[in-house]
């Protein structure tokens, strides 16, 4: 491969170059590809935080060359959600990639991604986009079409041996292993635990909204999560729901939802069986509206 496609390793902060093309990402993969290194991709929108850079660490570890993708996806953002505000840093973003170990940005303009007259869109069905984030009063499951699209694009360009995702996201991961696995794309989809702040919040992208006292009010998320868990390990996941719902009601927050659900079908859950149980929760606190979620494995 041209090593002036690769991080540059030679400077104290390692930058990792951004590609602006299809064709530059195709070729600056080809070498790669006929060397028979693997793949690793990271898709992200970008303004990095330790979340993304775990995926890349892991990607370094265990793929000959590593893609980080940096793409605010407008197809994924509704209408009065926060296309136009959505933090953004190409600087750093090259400058943390590098660092933890990628080889290669690709930070596409829009225009690249949705030319003129693109009119295709992936549809996941099967319940998975039209609860949680994609009922019809939250976001919707165009969110997930816009998400399912970008993502099957970036398939098809990189044909990565493995695709690195976030459990915090648990809903777009389970979109996206569906999706790979009804359209045969041979990709290993690989879902890493949240990473968290030491006060429990969920590390995001979106958290840069957050003031001083909306920033404390929002760690009652995790504590909420940490409540149902406790309460589910006790056979009681009913009043474990409830009493998380108790938790955030107290730090002045309505959830839109918290629920229990199966983690690969998204089916509603009323206890902790033999199956793990996905525990998740969306909030608006403030300008910002995080998500968190905790995985409850069966007791052992």
């Amino acid at each position: 491969m041209n090593s002036n496609l690769l991080a540059d390793t030679s400077r104290p902060n390692p930058v990792a170059p951004a590609l602006r093309s299809k064709a530059e990402l195709r070729a600056a993969l080809a070498d790669a590809r006929r060397d028979g290194r693997s793949i690793g991709l990271v898709p992200t929108m970008g303004f990095l935080h330790e979340g993304h850079l775990s995926l890349v660490r892991a990607a370094r570890a265990e793929c000959g060359l590593v893609v980080v993708s940096v793409f605010v996806n407008p197809t994924q953002f509704g209408p009065g959600e926060d296309l136009d505000r959505y933090p953004r840093n190409e600087d750093r973003d090259l400058r943390l990639a590098g660092e933890a170990g990628a080889d290669l940005v690709f930070a596409p303009p829009v225009a690249e991604v949705y030319p003129e007259g693109f009119c295709t869109a992936v549809e996941i069905a099967g319940g998975l986009t039209e609860v949680l984030d994609g009922d019809p009063s939250r976001r919707g499951p165009g969110h997930f079409r816009g998400v399912a699209t970008v993502v099957a694009k970036l398939f098809n360009l990189a044909q990565p041996d493995a695709a690195y995702f976030g459990q915090k996201d648990a809903q777009q991961a389970a979109v996206i292993r569906r999706m790979a696995r009804d359209l045969d794309f041979p990709v290993r989809i690989e879902v890493l635990p949240t990473v968290r702040e030491p006060d429990g919040l969920a590390m995001s992208s979106r958290n840069a909204y957050l003031g001083p006292a909306e920033r404390e009010r929002a760690t009652a998320l995790s504590r909420a999560l940490a409540t149902v868990e406790r309460c589910a390990r006790e056979d009681a996941l009913g009043i474990g729901l409830e009493a998380g719902r108790r938790e955030l009601l107290e730090a002045g927050i309505e959830p839109e939802y918290l629920e229990a659900r199966d983690p690969d079908t998204l089916e509603r859950v009323k206890a902790l069986g033999d199956r793990p149980v996905l525990v998740a929760l969306a909030a608006q606190v403030g300008p910002a509206r995080l998500i968190d979620n905790v995985l409850i494995h069966p007791n052992t």
